[in-house]
């Protein structure tokens, strides 16, 4: 039912995600102000999507409004309820009735309206849940969409159930059974959601430390690079959501304002395509060190989970809130050298669990496990979430870059071609021992900076000109694949070790990958066009992981042998 602002489906997901960080980060204190604020800094912190944040704002409203003391009464509950609606109103840029924020302010106004009357809260709670109800029924007629679509309004819908948890645990006293892991089932009969269309692509949010943030000016500064503007949070937290085609953007902007600790960038457009238009049955998904054109990535619907770049204490999502320019420029000029790191199971559990919603299986392609530990958390997402009926198979591609990119590909292929999952994944496990990357190094500057040459020995290499061919041997762990002594005599090395493959049995498919180095790519992929016979099936820019470790100037020949 989650067709406003944007059809991208993914409302229950967030809002799930976002009591989940409640149940498992707040705590109990001696006061029930400093419980609510432990419950309002858990909300702010792990809250998702749009609904997620609003409802963390009001909590934080709640928290702030409540009396300091150790037991609440009818009257400060009413009253805290009432006077925390203001805080959701203004977090938001442009607040819409017939939304979450009606239910919220109808139901509080119902609870101030009554408490007097009420025998206790279990009364209270029982006449305001028939406002609650009756104010979601109404969502309908309030907005054209969802009039049109015929449904209430997702995020009131995730509040009302909210609500509803909370008066059964008074009326009874005891807590249901809680299912922490995530709901997989599809209803095949649920009905199609309307289109709306959206002039932005990208869900960004950010997370920043509260201490001395305005956000009335932060707000302003925000609000011209996108729409669905939010600016939540307290003293301790300060959370954005904003619709947005450019997230670098809206990070440098947030920057300004204090230290961003957290970064979260989804594809609306990818979301409503998966929604609406889902191609096959089977998802197929990749990570960000996979270098892969953005056109074939829409064309196949494939989800791309980002890798962290850090600089300076920093996370940045690679190939999304930070470009090559930057990272160059940081190993060239900047005081630290930038590091990468694997995305968080929660990241990861996000994008399955939302997938799962959709499609009958899923299949995940990753950077070689010796690299790095994205395969690791893959596989123990997928163990968490597969069950019977429902296969999540991770498939460890022994590869990165262009070559992971090739399997990707080829996975693509295969899912269009109607194959079953096995024989997919046993296609791909088979492509990916035929599968090679050979990286052609310019220099060794950011090797020996980044600790993957010694000192020493990267000086003495740097003195004789060494250009050092890098690749990845069975197991998928890096190793010198050829030494030449200048630039030219790299290339011609790449050509020669082609040249070798195309005499063994040919090639069924290669890519060129760079840094920031388009115009030779092009160059060389002419000259390997008159090798294969065939042109590369692309050539791209490399993801910013890659930049770090190959350098300004790289290029990568990827292949699959026949």
């Amino acid at each position: 039912i989650n067709v406003f602002p944007v059809a991208d489906g993914d409302t229950g997901n967030n809002l799930s995600a976002t009591m989940y960080s409640i149940i498992n980060e707040s705590r109990i204190t001696s006061s029930v102000k400093g419980t609510l604020e432990s419950i309002a800094d858990a909300s702010l912190g792990g809250a998702r999507g749009n609904s997620g944040i609003i409802f963390a704002q009001y909590m934080s409203g709640v928290s702030a409004e409540v009396e300091n003391d150790s037991m609440i009464s009818l009257e400060n509950f009413a009253t805290a309820h009432k006077n925390s609606v203001r805080y959701a109103y203004e977090a938001i840029n442009n607040p819409v009735e017939g939304t979450m924020l009606t239910v919220i302010r109808e139901w509080a106004h119902s609870l101030f309206d009554f408490h007097k009357k009420a025998r206790d809260f279990s009364d209270l709670l029982s006449h305001s849940y028939a406002v609650l109800e009756e104010s979601l029924k109404k969502t309908t007629n309030q907005l054209r969409v969802l009039k049109k679509a015929g449904v209430v309004d997702s995020g009131a819908k995730g509040f009302v159930l909210f609500i509803k948890g909370f008066m059964d645990f008074i009326k009874n006293e005891k807590t249901s059974a809680i299912e922490t892991e995530a709901d997989i089932s599809h209803d095949e009969n649920a009905p199609l959601p309307i289109h709306v269309e959206t002039n932005f692509r990208y869900c960004v949010e950010a997370m920043l430390d509260g201490h001395g943030v305005d956000r009335e000016k932060l707000k302003a500064a925000l609000e011209h690079l996108g729409d669905s503007l939010i600016v939540a949070g307290n003293e301790h937290i300060t959370r954005v959501h904003i619709h947005s085609n450019n997230p670098a953007e809206v990070f440098a902007a947030a920057s300004e304002f204090s230290k961003i600790s957290r970064q979260k960038v989804e594809d609306m457009i990818r979301q409503s395509d998966i929604v609406e238009h889902r191609k096959h049955d089977i998802a197929l998904v990749t990570d960000s060190i996979a270098d892969l054109p953005k056109e074939f990535l829409d064309e196949h619907q494939i989800h791309v989970v980002p890798l962290n770049i850090i600089i300076d204490d920093t996370e940045y999502l690679d190939k999304l809130t930070i470009d090559n320019l930057k990272v160059i420029d940081q190993v060239k000029n900047g005081k630290t050298f930038p590091t990468s790191s694997q995305p968080d199971s929660k990241t990861v559990e996000a994008v399955i669990s939302y997938l799962a919603s959709y499609y009958k299986s899923i299949i995940a392609i990753t950077v070689a496990s010796e690299l790095s530990g994205t395969y690791n958390v893959f596989k123990g997402v997928a163990e968490k979430l597969s069950g019977p009926g429902f296969p999540i198979t991770v498939i460890d591609s022994k590869q990165n870059s262009g070559a992971e990119g090739l399997l990707v590909i080829e996975c693509a292929k295969m899912i269009e071609e109607g194959l079953s999952h096995d024989e997919i994944v046993a296609g791909v496990r088979e492509l990916s021992a035929k599968a090679k990357i050979l990286v052609s190094v310019r220099n060794l500057e950011t090797m020996i900076k980044g600790g993957r040459l010694g000192t020493k020995a990267g000086k003495f290499a740097e003195k004789l000109n060494m250009k050092p061919i890098i690749t990845l041997d069975e197991k998928g762990k890096g190793t010198i694949g050829g030494i030449a002594f200048s630039h030219k005599g790299s290339k011609r090395l790449l050509i020669r070790r082609m040249k070798a493959v195309m005499k063994k049995g040919g090639i069924r498919i290669y890519s060129i990958v760079h840094v920031n180095n388009f115009e030779e790519a092009q160059i060389y992929a002419g000259m390997l066009e008159d090798i294969t016979g065939i042109k590369p099936d692309n050539i791209t820019e490399a993801s910013s992981i890659i930049a770090i470790s190959a350098g300004d100037g790289a290029l990568a020949l990827s292949y699959i042998a026949n």
